[in-house]
């Protein structure tokens, strides 16, 4: 890491903490972030939750919408169809230039996808990725949802890992386009565990997990601000 000027080989993360936040304010500014970005712009992850909304992906079909009610559909620019956002699942999002960690689209996936095993295994969840559907499974339902943009050879947009919240709504579409996959959460292989404190530890271990897998990092800033 002595060679400073270099920002191939001096990499820098700044880790967002965000709250519950609505998500078409965070989409566009991860939007202006990747438009903006230069050479030596530093890598960003942005931890947070989302307000209730199905995001469709380029490819969603309006089919695989069943009964939204009063819950938002916003069409997006990620990859994949649709899922649910809400209180109570951790989203990361990723801001990474791919190009400078000569990394690709594969490799990035596979990162998180591993992240979120190792995390899940820290719980005593033996969880796994499935060749051809993006994500992560224990047994045949789906815990965890993945969806990347790539622009200017960089990417956003990330996971979504299901902790502790109400399931009620992925009933209302066909998750990520498959008609009646069965979806599970963090809380239902770990009773009796606080929500918030899961909340709190399923974050932490993720943001480590994911800072493992993406480095090295030469240094790390944690905001609590966008």
């Amino acid at each position: 890491m002595s060679d400073s000027g270099s920002p191939e080989k001096n990499r820098r993360l700044i880790v967002r903490q965000l709250g519950l936040t609505d998500y078409e304010p965070i989409w566009r500014a991860m939007q202006s972030f990747t438009d903006s970005r230069q050479q030596d712009t530093p890598d960003e992850l942005w931890l947070l939750s989302h307000r209730p909304v199905f995001t469709q992906g380029q490819a969603g079909k309006a089919e695989h919408v069943l009964a939204p009610g009063q819950i938002p559909v916003i069409q997006i620019d990620r990859g994949g169809q649709v899922t649910y956002h809400g209180p109570g699942q951790l989203v990361v999002y990723l801001l990474i230039d791919v190009r400078r960690a000569s990394i690709g689209v594969r490799e990035l996936v596979s990162i998180i996808e591993q992240a979120i095993v190792d995390t899940l295994a820290g719980v005593k969840i033996f969880a796994q990725p499935r060749a051809g559907a993006p994500g992560v499974y224990v047994g045949d339902a789906k815990i965890a949802s993945l969806g990347l943009r790539i622009r200017r050879g960089c990417s956003y947009h990330g996971m979504s890992l299901n902790v502790a919240m109400n399931m009620e709504p992925f009933s209302r579409i066909n998750p990520c386009g498959y008609l009646g996959l069965p979806v599970t959460q963090v809380i239902d292989h770990t009773p009796g565990i606080d929500p918030e404190s899961l909340m709190e530890s399923m974050e932490k271990q993720v943001l480590q997990n994911l800072i493992l897998q993406l480095g090295p990092y030469s240094w790390i800033d944690v905001r609590q601000e966008l």
